[in-house]
């Protein structure tokens, strides 16, 4: 009967299908994200008197949040689905600097549309999701 508890503690599924789901929406989602940022830069540049000094910037760390964006979310996959804590725990740390940029884009950026809103919003709403079910996944696999 021991090994048979044994066996049947080992069976226990740890990782988040939730997460995991979040985890491919939010990929889906940050491709859109991405695009639309992109062009709704694109047409600040044409529209507005947009300053030359702060054009590359503004792309420059759209594609580092691309980046981040890609490493994050492979990291946060590959941590639940193998059940280990350290990728999923980098990938919550990536997070803060995603968020961050994220902010940038609502807040800071030289234009802010309300399109901008709203897809930020979208964005750091998920962000916050993922980062408490990655918390729950966390404990789940330390414990």
């Amino acid at each position: 009967t021991s090994l048979l508890r044994e066996v049947l503690n080992n069976s226990y599924q740890l990782s988040s299908v939730p997460l995991q789901i979040l985890f491919y929406v939010n990929g889906i989602y940050y491709i859109f994200y991405f695009l639309a940022t992109l062009a709704m830069i694109v047409y600040k540049s044409q529209v507005f008197s947009y300053p030359d000094d702060f054009l590359a910037p503004d792309l420059a760390l759209l594609f580092i949040m691309a980046i981040l964006e890609g490493l994050r979310l492979y990291l946060g996959s590959k941590g639940n689905l193998t059940e280990e804590e350290a990728p999923l725990g980098l990938s919550l740390v990536i997070t803060v600097g995603s968020v961050i940029l994220s902010v940038y884009f609502l807040v800071w950026q030289t234009y802010v549309l309300k399109a901008d809103v709203i897809i930020n919003a979208i964005l750091l709403f998920t962000y916050g999701l993922e980062s408490v079910l990655k918390v729950i996944a966390i404990s789940a696999f330390v414990s």
